[in-house]
């Protein structure tokens, strides 16, 4: 599997403190734009960088990624241009751990094979695809390992002890832990409830275990941060890109600067997640 995750996550613990992950709609509201965006959230504090594949029915995600997923598909954004978009990416910076993440039609329609070679080739560590269960493995997560590509799985509220050895049964490089059922860009309910779901899940795995859906600010950071070994924002990021655009939903001077703040106070946030259970 990709020895960025394992070198990230080696160094983390060493310094104590969870991951920031941070997922952005490749292609909203434009390739440039993106593109910038995405280099810009490794300096501003990302270790991990979801790069959102559009799709024109996204049935997990709620109305801000649905609509930055519409903004990057009339643009002319496609899985191509996306895998583009991290080759881009990787010419700069060659540690930070690239995530596609998406739906599977997209990648059928490209071709399993032709789609493993171009992420690999484009320096893609990991893949989550969430409307693939485990029973349906050899679609793609198999070949996907056997390329050396993660196969990162989902677990919810829902994913009890007994289905849960066979959701991690052939996951790599982490374990996505969403905090709430239903759509992306809710909120959580307790985030005492989110630590002792991580408890659980870490009884089972050796994985690191990373906790997205719900997280819009960096005291949220913070607090789910204590347990969690990454913490994941992608819709409040997909909202900062929204929030700037002009009334013809164009990059404004704004976008890129929007995102990068956001992400470095929630990259405080992450930093102090510890602090205090150590003094």
């Amino acid at each position: 599997m990709s020895k960025r995750f394992d070198t990230l996550f080696s160094r983390l613990k060493d310094e104590n403190r969870p991951a920031l992950v941070t997922y952005f709609m490749g292609g909203d509201p434009d390739f440039d734009t993106s593109l910038a965006i995405m280099k810009s959230l490794p300096k501003a504090g990302s270790d991990i960088i979801e790069l959102g594949m559009p799709f024109s029915d996204p049935m997990a995600d709620g109305p801000a990624i649905q609509a930055a997923g519409l903004r990057a598909l009339q643009g002319g954004q496609n899985l191509t241009k996306t895998i583009s978009m991290a080759r881009k990416f990787r010419d700069e910076n060659q540690d930070t751990p690239i995530v596609l993440m998406g739906y599977y039609n997209p990648i059928y329609i490209y071709g399993v094979d032709r789609f493993l070679n171009d992420a690999k080739a484009a320096g893609i560590d990991g893949l989550i695809i969430v409307d693939l269960p485990p029973e349906m493995d050899e679609e793609l997560c198999l070949p996907a390992l056997d390329n050396g590509i993660s196969f990162i799985r989902l677990a919810t509220p829902t994913t009890d002890d007994k289905r849960l050895p066979k959701v991690l049964e052939n996951t790599s490089g982490f374990v996505y832990y969403v905090s709430m059922n239903g759509i992306t860009g809710g909120a959580i309910a307790s985030t005492q409830a989110v630590g002792e779901a991580v408890a659980r899940i870490k009884n089972h795995t050796p994985l690191p275990v990373c906790v997205g859906f719900g997280v819009k600010t960096a005291e949220q950071a913070r607090i789910i941060g204590r347990d969690a070994d990454g913490v994941v924002v992608g819709t409040a990021i997909v909202k900062a890109v929204e929030n700037t655009l002009d009334k013809n939903g164009e990059a404004t001077k704004d976008t890129v600067d929007a995102v990068a703040t956001l992400v470095r106070g929630l990259a405080q946030g992450c930093a102090s997640a510890r602090l205090e259970a150590a003094e």
